[in-house]
């Protein structure tokens, strides 16, 4: 039993951590299809190694701001 506590507290965790993620980015407005569109959207083109450097760059200066 304290090994599914433990799995479900860090589901949880990790959920709390995304959303927060949202709500930073600005996406918490967002429609949820919509979002999710944009989150598989960018998925895709993360597949590209150019494109998701850039996307670490994006996120590194948003958590410096």
């Amino acid at each position: 039993m304290n090994a599914r506590r433990d799995e479900r507290r860090t589901d949880a965790h990790l959920k709390i951590q995304l959303g927060g993620l949202i709500v930073k980015a600005g996406l918490a407005a967002m429609p949820r299809d919509q979002l999710l569109g944009l989150l598989l959207d960018g998925k895709e083109r993360a597949r590209d190694p150019d494109t998701a450097e850039h996307f670490v760059r994006l996120g590194e200066k948003a958590f410096r701001e």
